[in-house]
């Protein structure tokens, strides 16, 4: 009894699968309007972001006080909607351990004197990071380092530079990070080609 009784509940998530499959496969075969556009796969921040107006110079809109371009490998410190430190030359992460994109991170810890327990130094002991402002899961934080060097994960930004973004950001600021070149494209979408 328990095998039939599991053999027809996987028999329902099967049949609910094939039912999701065969929308999807439907709406592509009617012109793509369901996989068409940035829009399809934006998250509940990122269309709040897309509504603000963008602060002048950045990619950013205007409810973040800290805003990061991956592409340009840029940042800025941004008061009531204007731009009060940079751009400044950043590095982010890379081979594996990139940055995570997101709208709305959120600063919810700052340890000017930070040790990390994931990087560690040639002799093994953690590494310092000093200045940290940690705002998303995973430890990443802006924080003093060679913004010649990509980082695991976190911002790295000149000694002046991040004891700034410490100074400046708060518990609870917003900070987004994201790539300016998909910034664009979702404030200004392209029409969908005409079907022929």
């Amino acid at each position: 009894m328990g095998t039939r009784r599991f053999a027809s509940a996987t028999g329902r998530r099967t049949g609910t699968r094939r039912a999701v499959l065969a929308t999807v496969v439907a709406a592509i075969g009617l012109g793509g309007a369901l996989v068409a556009g940035p829009a399809f796969a934006e998250s509940p921040a990122a269309q709040r972001a897309h509504a603000e107006p963008l602060v002048e110079g950045t990619p950013c809109s205007v409810s973040a006080k800290a805003c990061v371009d991956l592409e340009s490998q840029q940042a800025w410190l941004i008061q009531d909607g204007k731009v009060t430190r940079g751009p400044v030359r950043i590095s982010s992460g890379g081979n594996g351990q990139e940055t995570p994109i997101g709208h709305s991170l959120r600063v919810y810890r700052k340890e000017k004197d930070h040790l990390s327990q994931e990087s560690r130094l040639p002799n093994g002991d953690p590494a310092p990071m000093p200045w940290s402002v940690f705002f998303n899961d995973g430890g990443i934080a802006f924080h003093s380092g060679s913004p010649d060097r990509s980082s695991a994960g976190c911002i790295h930004l000149e000694p002046a530079d991040a004891e700034a973004w410490f100074t400046y950001l708060q518990i609870g600021d917003m900070v987004q990070v994201v790539k300016a070149s998909e910034e664009m494209a979702a404030r200004n979408p392209q029409p969908a080609p005409a079907q022929q």
